[in-house]
């Protein structure tokens, strides 16, 4: 199950990315490992940086994955 921040909240909607995406990037993103104990997962434009909890990613926040 997913569960997002209100901050993760506000940017997927002010960088247009849906919970669809979101599922998607965990699926079949990238997967990269940072310490202390974050996930992020790099799919198409952007990066979804989460936390495990349990069986639960925890969305912390969505940002882009190039600078313009």
């Amino acid at each position: 199950m997913l569960k997002y921040s209100k901050h993760a909240r506000e940017k997927m909607i002010e960088r247009g990315i849906s919970e669809s995406e979101i599922e998607q990037a965990i699926k079949v993103g990238a997967k990269e490992l940072q310490n202390p104990n974050k996930i992020l997962f790099h799919f198409r434009y952007f990066t979804a940086v989460s936390k495990k909890i349990n069986e639960d990613y925890f969305i912390i926040t969505v940002k882009p994955r190039w600078k313009k």
